[in-house]
């Protein structure tokens, strides 16, 4: 089933490309055939994922589902033994409830892409072909393969964004590419030096599995990473340098203060659905792993630092804030959000609590709607008249009312209104935080506040735009410009905006599949820094 799931996508692009460019207009609709099915091969997953302690996860291989494990590179070294990489999928709690997100979103994102008017083979190929490396990240449990769906996301993303994005559009992808490379090249050295320090305890031969690096038992003595060697690179303990490296890769994508200057620019300059894929499902690879590669496998470390990772999320948390206070470009305003409550996430997860990794998951799941909603709402207005400075904008609930219904919808409930998802994630996130040993309580107060600010800029923007009477930079030709909603636009929004009611309502929609996992994940931590 998952290797249906990460490999239909790629399936359907290759229809795309030998198809003739005189058959163009079909592209969107096999596009969105693709993600609808995905989406129908997600519902059933999730529908079908068992639950329960021996369903944990983590560091269990059996307690992982929908396993398959097959050999894919073999490679004989003579004395040294075997080298083997094997295509090893396979979900825990916390994939699952992702992997139902994204293709929630991606579905979404397939809608907003209709309005995409130039090469369209190369545009939808490159979507289908993105959609695949996004799926097989959350799925993948061999390091190896990791990497190559982590990295393959960078290829389409990069010419989707210098592609059809904006004015600025080659320096936005250039900036994208540069940050996100850097930290996967590093990410490499960690990789094989993990390779190298662990041995599959059922052939003896070094192993890139994961599951396998989360156990101490299987490093192999004096290696680098092994936790009682002791080893040092530049008189740093060599798992401290290890667990930075791989944190600064996936902090880059979270993205984390003062890694997140390529957020603003990609979003501003990117199209509408690569928007929506960016913040939706992106930020979410960072954090996902985060909580599935440096704590589980560092997770000494992660606890000896875990004051630090508090601080850079409370830090995002308020400069994203206040940032967003500032801008008078609609797009950058959710941008700058985006990475006020991704901090939420990183706030959840240094607190190494249940409550804390608990709410870190149920915020990226939640923000993935949320931000989809809002970037797709964004796009309605700039693919009408081209602009999105909110101060060029006057009383637009006067002549977008079904579109005012939304843009509320989706403001009150990313600013923690009760009653909606964000609310539920930064509830357990800051509970989480004031619980833990690990966090002062001052840095939770702080997040606290970073709420506070939030409704500031949610409810400023509301009022600058869409109260008062009818002011428009283009007059008339704006007024006709600025029709309400298509049918095709309430389509995409309404299953966003239900999903955001529907898990305020019921956050067991999220707690009861994840739930397991996030304990065994923390009584493991417990158990390997005791």
């Amino acid at each position: 089933m998952l290797t249906l799931l990460i490999f239909l996508p790629i399936l359907f692009g290759f229809i795309i490309v030998v198809l003739p460019s005189s058959m163009r207009a079909s592209f969107k609709y096999i596009t969105l055939l693709a993600t609808l099915l995905q989406l129908a091969i997600s519902v059933y997953i999730y529908l079908n994922f068992k639950t329960g302690a021996a369903f944990g996860g983590i560091n269990h291989e059996t307690q992982f589902q929908f396993l398959q494990k097959l050999p894919w590179i073999h490679l004989n070294l003579g004395s040294l033994g075997t080298m083997q990489v094997d295509y090893f999928v396979g979900i825990d709690g916390i994939s699952v409830t992702l992997l139902l997100m994204t293709s929630i979103v991606m579905v979404v994102a397939a809608l907003s892409s209709w309005e995409i008017t130039s090469n369209l083979k190369g545009f939808f190929t490159l979507f289908l072909l993105l959609d695949m490396a996004l799926i097989g990240v959350f799925c993948s449990l061999d390091f190896f393969l990791f990497y190559i769906f982590y990295e393959l996301m960078l290829l389409p993303l990069y010419f989707l964004i210098g592609m059809w994005g904006g004015a600025r559009r080659e320096y936005a992808a250039i900036k994208f590419f540069l940050y996100t490379l850097f930290g996967s090249v590093f990410m490499l050295l960690v990789m094989i030096g993990l390779y190298l320090s662990v041995k599959d305890p059922a052939t003896g031969n070094h192993t890139f599995n994961m599951i396998q690096m989360m156990n101490p038992a299987n490093y192999t003595p004096g290696s680098i990473f092994n936790v009682l060697s002791h080893q040092t690179i530049f008189g740093i303990s060599a798992r401290t340098i290890g667990f930075v490296v791989l944190f600064v890769a996936f902090a880059i994508k979270v993205p984390v203060v003062p890694l997140h200057t390529w957020l603003p620019d990609a979003h501003v300059e990117a199209p509408t659905p690569v928007s929506i894929i960016l913040a939706g499902i992106l930020l979410k690879i960072g954090g996902y792993g985060i909580i599935r590669i440096c704590i589980g496998i560092f997770p000494e470390v992660a606890s000896s630092g875990a004051f630090w990772l508090g601080l850079l999320g409370v830090i995002s948390i308020l400069y994203g804030a206040f940032n967003a206070l500032a801008q008078r470009d609609f797009k950058r305003i959710i941008a700058y959000s985006s990475v006020s409550q991704m901090g939420f996430v990183l706030l959840g997860i240094a607190s190494q609590t249940t409550e804390g990794i608990s709410g870190a998951v149920f915020q990226m799941v939640s923000h993935g709607f949320l931000s989809a909603m809002l970037f797709f709402l964004v796009g309605v207005v700039y693919n009408r008249v081209h602009d999105r400075d909110i101060y060029n904008f006057r009383g637009l609930g006067t002549l977008m009312p079904k579109y005012m219904v939304f843009i509320m919808i989706a403001f009150f409930a990313s600013l923690g209104l009760p009653g909606f998802s964000t609310f539920i994630a930064e509830a357990f996130s800051l509970t989480g935080a004031f619980k833990s040993a690990l966090l002062p309580n001052w840095l939770a107060i702080c997040g606290a506040i970073g709420i506070l600010f939030s409704a500031c800029y949610f409810l400023w923007t509301l009022q600058r735009m869409f109260f008062g009477t009818v002011s428009l930079k283009g007059g008339d030709i704006w007024r006709a410009a600025l029709v309400d909603l298509k049918p095709r636009e309430i389509i995409a929004l309404v299953p966003l905006a239900l999903t955001a009611l529907a898990l305020g309502i019921m956050p067991s929609l999220v707690f009861d599949k994840i739930n397991d996992s996030v304990l065994a994940l923390v009584s493991f931590t417990k158990t390997f820094i005791h």
